[in-house]
């Protein structure tokens, strides 16, 4: 294939929806990662996947049609990077729900990997997920599915339809039941605990319950705690198998079918 215009307009396309999805996916969008890595394996994906595709000629008339075509591809890689981040981010969403509960939520720390403050547990939690996404080959996984989109989705023909919110808003509310669930046995314990300082507040009133309790919730969330990172494998493949099925739907409607 000879070096022309149009080949250089499809290669920049094919590397706009790579970059958008190094950008937000997981692993690849940690914010320590210097911004140039992001690039230059955005670049060099490109260079890989580039000559896999069969070129097919883009269809726009103006500046502005090319424009339309660069804003598709940059959303077409940025859906498919951001369903996957959120599915790692749900366990950093439980691990904020644990600190309030255990009393962990008033010692923050700076994460670096998301870029902001997150509570203890969170941090942790986080950090186990991505090494077992890590020890999974999760990341291969990711890097195939925005490969394949170019098979099932032709540059420049991606569709966004009404069925693409109803699978953002049905995700959402999935991810948001599995972190309450990753937190029920916290609650359910915490919620012990407060019922017997209640009873032993009326029972001897002389006694300083916000002392005792404070120490007591950090000792039965900590115990509790130590269990559920023993199921940490099971809940990230539980989160990896959302993922899958998530990313599936969402390049299925993307590609129109």
């Amino acid at each position: 294939m000879g070096v022309t215009i149009e080949n250089v307009e499809f290669y920049l396309l094919i590397l706009i929806r790579i970059s958008a999805f190094i950008f937000t996916a997981p692993i690849f969008s940690i914010s320590s990662i210097p911004v140039k890595v992001k690039a230059a394996l955005s670049v060099f994906l490109t260079m890989i996947v580039g000559p896999l595709i069969t070129y097919e000629p883009l269809s726009y008339t103006t500046v502005y049609g090319f424009a339309g075509l660069v804003i598709k591809e940059f959303l077409v890689g940025l859906l498919v990077g951001y369903v996957a981040s959120i599915c790692t981010r749900i366990i950093s969403f439980a691990g904020q729900l644990l600190d309030q509960d255990i009393g962990y939520s008033m010692a923050n720390m700076f994460d670096p990997v998301n870029g902001q403050q997150v509570t203890v547990t969170s941090n942790l939690l986080s950090y186990f997920v991505l090494l077992v996404l890590l020890v999974t080959n999760m990341h291969y996984y990711l890097l195939r599915a925005i490969i394949s989109t170019f098979t099932l989705i032709p540059m420049g023909q991606a569709k966004f339809s009404f069925d693409m919110y109803n699978i953002l808003v049905r995700f959402l509310g999935d991810m948001f039941i599995i972190g309450f669930r990753i937190v029920l046995p916290i609650f359910a314990s915490i919620l012990i605990v407060n019922t017997v300082l209640a009873i032993l507040a009326k029972v001897a009133p002389q006694m300083n319950m916000f002392v005792i309790g404070f120490q007591l919730k950090i000792i039965v969330g900590l115990l509790v705690l130590l269990v559920i990172v023993s199921t940490l494998p099971t809940i990230g493949n539980f989160i990896f198998e959302e993922m899958k099925e998530m990313l599936e739907l969402i390049i299925k409607s993307l590609a129109g079918s």
